[in-house]
């Protein structure tokens, strides 16, 4: 298959999933094969800007698709991916993999009876910051992460852990590599029924300690992390793919001005679930670690409702 073009589709193509069939739609080795989407004058307006069909099911869109991008509302993952993997799709499933962690296991379970391939679009694993992070980064000891994001309706069908802070939540997964052992938070609702703002403090195995700060209801957005350990500490914008390295050297410290070549995190995405499927190699980030930062996100929120109630 690596010399053919992978047909790929897109389930819901609202604000996100407009970008999903926009990249399918450029990407070398992929073909843009159609979209599905509830409302009919989206998925008309979608079909006439990218010249691509619309199917009037899954079992339709299934058919017609290698790989299939769901963004759908979360509480819809679990009942839009669970039928195209029974018919052999390989999915890409946007972030939080779905509602619960029973619901998640479902969906990984349905993979493996197909031998599917299922990524789950922690989008900021694609960031070239992230790149930089995983090949400096050892023994983290401190992390701190902030994302702060005005007030959109789109989106408040879950808290703002499973919204924003999942993204960090993933990122810290990966960097530490160790189990969390002691997790302790905090939120506030403010303008949905849901909390609005949080904060996580989450201890590790290996005694690393994150610290999370979500918001979104704020004036301005901020996507930034600091990464502490005994070789200096790193401080990098996610949103500007900028920031500077301090390390420690023979003179005292040395702040330096990272490198990032910039790109199009989404576009990274895609090409690399494409390049997975074609390839049949496991996934950048699999339904495996979905699950897990799911699991420790619903950890979060359930300590946090106990709070409001």
């Amino acid at each position: 298959m690596s010399n053919e073009q992978l047909k790929c589709g897109v389930a819901g193509v609202g604000y996100l999933g407009q970008h999903h069939a926009r990249i399918y739609n450029e990407l070398e080795g992929a073909a843009l094969a159609g979209i599905f989407e509830s409302d009919p004058s989206r998925a008309e307006e979608i079909s006439a800007k990218f010249d691509c069909p619309v199917f009037g099911s899954l079992a339709e869109m299934a058919e017609a698709c290698d790989a299939i991008s769901v963004v759908v509302p979360t509480d819809k993952h679990h009942e839009v991916a669970i039928p195209l993997l029974e018919a052999g799709c390989h999915l890409l499933i946007e972030k939080p993999i779905c509602e619960s962690v029973q619901q998640a296991t479902e969906i990984l379970e349905a993979a493996n009876r197909v031998n599917a391939l299922v990524q789950v679009g922690h989008i900021e694993h694609f960031n070239p910051v992230m790149s930089y992070l995983e090949e400096v980064v050892s023994r983290p000891k401190y992390i701190t992460a902030e994302r702060l994001a005005p007030y959109q309706p789109r989106g408040t069908e879950v808290g703002v852990v499973l919204d924003l802070m999942i993204h960090d939540i993933g990122v810290v997964l990966q960097l530490v590599g160790a189990e969390p052992v002691d997790v302790r938070s905090v939120g506030v609702a403010v303008l949905s029924p849901t909390e609005d703002i949080a904060n996580a403090r989450i201890e590790f195995a290996n005694g690393c300690v994150a610290n999370l700060n979500v918001s979104r209801v704020s004036s301005k957005k901020v996507r930034e992390i600091r990464v502490f350990q005994s070789s200096g500490y790193l401080s990098l914008d996610f949103m500007n793919q900028a920031g500077h390295h301090v390390a420690i050297g023979a003179a005292g410290l040395d702040k330096k001005e990272v490198p990032i070549e910039k790109g199009e995190p989404l576009k990274l995405e895609l090409a690399s679930f494409v390049e997975s499927v074609k390839n049949r190699n496991d996934p950048k980030v699999g339904g495996e670690l979905g699950k897990t930062a799911l699991d420790l996100a619903i950890q979060i929120t359930d300590q946090i409702r106990k709070t409001m109630d």
